[in-house]
This record gives C-alpha cells, sequence and structure tokens, in this order.
C-alpha cells in the first residue's frame, strides 16, 4: 500500500475567494486546481468518457470524484472509474482516495500536493484495471495571469508501485466569460512499468447552469502513438454542507 509522507506541509487557507456553495469542478482537464472544497461540504464530480486510437469506441467510461472538505485547506476525496466497457468486458473500474493539502501563495496564486492511491478493484484480465495498488504524488500550482486567464500546471510521479513510475506534466489555462468558461491543455504522461508514453491536447467547454452546477464536455486529441483521443462530458455538483 502506497502511504503518504507529506503530512509536514504547513498549510493555510488558499487565494480563491468564494461561496462554499459554488460548484469549484477539477475536470474536465488532466489537471487539478490547487483550492479545496469547503470544510463540511461535499461535491460530486462525474461524467462519461469514450477512447480510442481510430475511434472512440475501444474504451467507454463513466468516472467519478466525491470530493469532502475537512479543513480550510485539506480535501479528501474518493474516485475512480464506476464501469469501463473495453474490447474484453465490462464492469467496475479502479478506485482509490485523494488528499489534497493547500496552501496559499499570495493574493494570486496557490499550491497544492495531492497525493492519491487507487485499489485493484478492476478485473486485471478483461483489461479493466491495473491489477495492482498505484500510487501519486503530484505538486500543483494555481495562478491568475493577466487578461483573466487562470492556469494550473501539475508535475510529480504517477503509477508508482507498477515498476519505474510515470511522471505527469500538465500546463492547463483557462478563461471565464460569464457563465461560460473554455479550457486548453497540453499534458504528457512518461513511459514507464504502467504503461507507454502518453500525450496529448485537450479542449473543452464548462458552462454554469447554477452556482451549485456546472456542466462540461470536450475532446482530446492523442499526441504521438499510443496517445488516444477521447470524447467527454460530465457534470460537478456541490451537495452543500453534510457536517
Amino acid at each position: 500500500m502506497f502511504r503518504l509522507t507529506m503530512f509536514a506541509l504547513v498549510v493555510t487557507a488558499p487565494a480563491r475567494a468564494q461561496s462554499p456553495r459554488v460548484a469549484n469542478p477539477e475536470r474536465p482537464t488532466v489537471a487539478t486546481h490547487a483550492y479545496p472544497v469547503a470544510p463540511g461540504y461535499l461535491e460530486l464530480e462525474q461524467g462519461v468518457r469514450a477512447q480510442g486510437s481510430t475511434s472512440g469506441r475501444d474504451f467507454t467510461s463513466w468516472e467519478f470524484n466525491l470530493k469532502l472538505g475537512l479543513a480550510p485547506s485539506v480535501q479528501i476525496a474518493a474516485f475512480g472509474t464506476g464501469f469501463v466497457r473495453g474490447p474484453a468486458g465490462s464492469g467496475p473500474g479502479d478506485m482509490g482516495v485523494a488528499l489534497k493539502l493547500c496552501r496559499a501563495l499570495g493574493r494570486q496564486a496557490a499550491g497544492a500536493v495531492v497525493t492519491a492511491v487507487t485499489l485493484p478493484t478492476g478485473d486485471h484480465a478483461r483489461g479493466l484495471g491495473a491489477g495492482r495498488p498505484l500510487g501519486s504524488v503530484i505538486g500543483v500550482a494555481s495562478v491568475e495571469l493577466p487578461g483573466g486567464v487562470h492556469l494550473d500546471a501539475n508535475a510529480g510521479p504517477t503509477a508508482i508501485g507498477a515498476g519505474a513510475p510515470q511522471g505527469l506534466a500538465t500546463a492547463s489555462f483557462s478563461r471565464s466569460l460569464q457563465q461560460w468558461t473554455v479550457s486548453a491543455e497540453l499534458f504528457e504522461i512518461t513511459a514507464g512499468g504502467a504503461g507507454p508514453r502518453q500525450a496529448g491536447a485537450l479542449g473543452a467547454l464548462s458552462w454554469r447552469a447554477m452556482a451549485e452546477v456546472v456542466i462540461d464536455a470536450g475532446g482530446i486529441a492523442g499526441l504521438g502513438a499510443g496517445s488516444p483521443n477521447h470524447l467527454f462530458a460530465g457534470v460537478t455538483t456541490n451537495f452543500g454542507r453534510v457536517f
């Protein structure tokens, strides 16, 4: 089991201030942002995805990320693939837990460390899971740039526990226009024990239907051999205070 070793991080409230009932999704980009759900509040992200090298029919899946704020700068989440259909069968995929520790870096920036472990709940023999526990430790920087542009940058090792780890690097840019948000991202996952190199260019559009609900849709163009294309759509719902 992957063990968290970063509890010594000193955290304070992150830079972004908003009502605790406003949904603040980490999707639809590969990168996550540095802001936690408010303490005692519950937020669910979920979406469907189709992916493949030549079409979107190689794999289809339903993914979720259930986030709970524990303290002003601490968030815990249960995430995973609730259902996946692949060439060899269908069923639940791998699921896990993640801990996000956040810190303000001034008025226009925040940082975070997200440590996660996934468990082999998917059937590895049918291609529905990794077949072993895997860990990751990702550093996050979120910065408000001139012109209303927001940057989320992530970097760190993933697939820890399957031989050589894979390295993740992302740069995600977004711009909000009233109820709409446009996102563009470049990402790369290096080759390692869990799989080959993957890279992609992502584009997405999000619509805030109400303060508590955000709907998104978009796609990823794979860059290079072994990098599939994706189409996805999802919704994020803030359920309010639960404790």
